[in-house]
């Protein structure tokens, strides 16, 4: 068949989602639908898949969906019953204690403390946790759904205690097992080589997350503050770029040193302490004033969600130790049950629920009840009720409202993951094409030529866009990047950690993610609107990637990765420079 009709009709699905999604701005429980309806007749008609099989792989997107709707309601059952229990209030308090300032809770909250959530757990429970957090704290639902898709960025490389690197990128190469492979790693061991791929991936992740944060603050106030401004986003840039290096610097050390199980882990956890020691000494704090939401009257109804814990929020008098000692708690448990070398995680799967060769096809899939994370949402939940000493009406609230959200949601994922499944694998049909998602990425990398490394990460990004998931992306498309390299001339190690890079960032707009995080804040019907927000930092981040990764092929002098690279900080500080003297020429004419 035409190799060009081929590519169309791969890139149907996804143009499909683009265009009623994002520019349309059509609900995601209609669109998801006409996706599925586009890719199962492109699979049967041209693909030639049995039906058996598409409907082994729907069955298996199924089960995944379940999965995920177990996520969004164990984190929202645990946030209603600490609204309930009044323990949300008291943390609510603590924070606006610290600063009212929405652009520094937003950095410090989520994008430093963030990363040691996704470091324990990843597979996107973390947006599902510290999304309706910050709903509890005031935020409108849409800009808590926002700011939790900027974050699926730096910290997901290393997610789940580095999956997407120990399982994603280590199956993707062939385990060590390929001779392809194995020429370039020279004397050193497989577990070495792979340690020191995951370093390569935290450089790049260090230097592009570093300007993450001042994203998200100048998001916040375009999007949702009462002067429509970036530039008062870009009056935090002193406290975001010391965020994003707090995080950075014992992000990439760990990688160096420890490996690609702990830098999301120790990012996290140590570069929280000079973040909320600068808080409270009021270091590198905008000079422009708190800056805060408009009242709550005068937001626009894009913004709110089904989900308001203020609207029958408890207060208390208990101590913010025992108020916060459920997250603390869950996030014990999140990262006992996920490191390897603690028998916690054998233990817990070994209750999965297995179905073996779905419809007499060679698909299988497995309910994770136990390893889940929302498994640990719902007894934490459940736990505090009893540490809180709740009455049982009150606890009931909590678990009704979070079933209500999660049904909701339920419309978009049970067609959204099974839509996946059956694009990821219709390289079984009888036609004996490839897969869709790697005739998609043999065109691109065709097209880049020797660019191809500013095209890697946008193929990484596909991968994940699709899949919802680094991990998956990685599996898929390490060894076509590792190959593509090879036949253009280059040093493969870059392009594989452009891919791993450019993964990562693929989850900003992964649609997995967003209708996750819309549905953990109450907010359904409206993910095109989030998706429009976020793009500015997705291309941000690829193309930066893309930049310092041609820099690790070529080395610096005049060429497209440096002028790239010096450039974007370059232009950001400019932005910066230019800010202030707008504010000082503005503040001169009032006077």
């Amino acid at each position: 068949m035409n190799q060009s009709l081929l590519v169309m009709l791969s890139l149907l699905p996804i143009l499909i989602i683009f265009f009623f999604l994002v520019i349309m701005r059509w609900p995601a429980k209609i669109v998801m639908p006409m996706a599925f309806v586009a890719v199962t007749i492109s699979a049967i008609t041209v693909w030639q898949v049995p039906v058996n099989y598409i409907v082994a792989y729907a069955t298996d997107g199924l089960i995944t969906a379940l999965g995920i709707l177990y996520i969004v309601f164990g984190a929202i059952m645990l946030l209603n019953t600490l609204n309930q229990s009044g323990g949300l209030s008291v943390i609510r308090k603590s924070f606006s204690n610290l600063t009212q300032d929405r652009r520094i809770q937003a950095i410090m909250i989520l994008w430093v403390f963030g990363a040691f959530l996704e470091g324990a757990a990843g597979f996107g429970s973390t947006g599902a946790v510290i999304g309706p957090l910050f709903v509890g704290l005031g935020f409108p639902a849409m800009a808590a759904a926002m700011v939790s898709m900027v974050f699926q960025s730096q910290a997901v490389s290393f997610g789940a205690v580095g999956t997407p690197i120990l399982i994603g990128l280590n199956t993707g190469l062939g385990q060590g097992k390929l001779d392809k492979v194995v020429q370039t790693i020279g004397d050193q061991s497989w577990q070495q080589y792979l340690s020191g791929m995951g370093f390569k991936v935290a450089i790049v992740h260090g230097i592009v997350g570093i300007f993450v944060p001042l994203f998200m603050a100048m998001l916040l106030t375009k999007f949702f503050g009462k002067n429509k401004s970036f530039s008062e986003g870009l009056a935090a840039w002193k406290f975001a770029l010391f965020g994003g290096i707090c995080l950075s610097i014992p992000y990439v050390l760990t990688a160096r040193y420890l490996g690609p199980e702990f830098p999301d882990i120790f990012g996290g956890l140590i570069g929280i302490i000079p973040v909320v020691y600068a808080v409270k000494k009021g270091w590198f704090m905008p000079t422009d004033g708190v800056w805060d939401f408009p009242p709550k009257s005068q937001w626009e109804k894009e913004w709110i969600g089904v989900l308001d814990v203020t609207k029958n929020e408890k207060t208390s008098n208990m101590s913010l130790s025992k108020a916060a000692f459920p997250y603390i708690l869950m996030a014990i448990a999140l990262l006992a049950s996920r490191v390897s070398y603690l028998p916690f995680a054998k233990w817990l799967t070994s209750f999965d629920i297995i179905f073996p060769k779905l419809y007499g096809t060679t698909v299988s899939s497995k309910f994770q009840i136990l390893y889940l994370p929302g498994t640990i949402f719902v007894i934490v939940a459940i736990l505090t009720y009893w540490l809180h000493k709740m009455d049982f009406p009150s606890f009931k609230v909590g678990v009704k409202d979070a079933t209500k959200v999660m049904i909701g949601a339920g419309a978009a994922l049970l067609f959204a993951v099974p839509t996946v499944k059956i694009f990821i694998g219709s390289g079984v049909g009888a036609a004996h094409l490839l897969a869709m998602p790697t005739v998609l990425a043999h065109s691109f990398a065709a097209l880049a030529g020797n660019m191809l490394v500013f095209v890697a990460p946008v193929v990484g990004a596909l991968g994940a866009f699709i899949a919802g998931s680094n991990t998956l992306s990685n599996m898929m498309f390490s060894l076509f990047q590792f190959e593509s390299a090879q036949l253009i001339g280059v040093y493969p190690d870059w392009i594989v950690v452009a891919q791993c890079v450019g993964a990562a960032a693929g989850n900003i707009i992964c649609v997995h993610n967003v209708v996750m995080a819309s549905a953990a804040v109450g907010l359904l019907g409206r993910e095109g609107y989030i998706l429009r927000k976020v793009l500015l930092p997705f291309v941000y981040y690829i193309v930066f990637a893309g930049a310092l990764c041609y820099i690790g092929i070529n080395g610096w002098g005049l060429n497209p990765g440096t002028i790239i690279a010096l450039g974007i900080p370059t232009g950001i500080f400019i932005m910066i420079a230019m800010r202030k003297k707008v504010k000082i020429s503005y503040e001169n004419g009032r006077k």
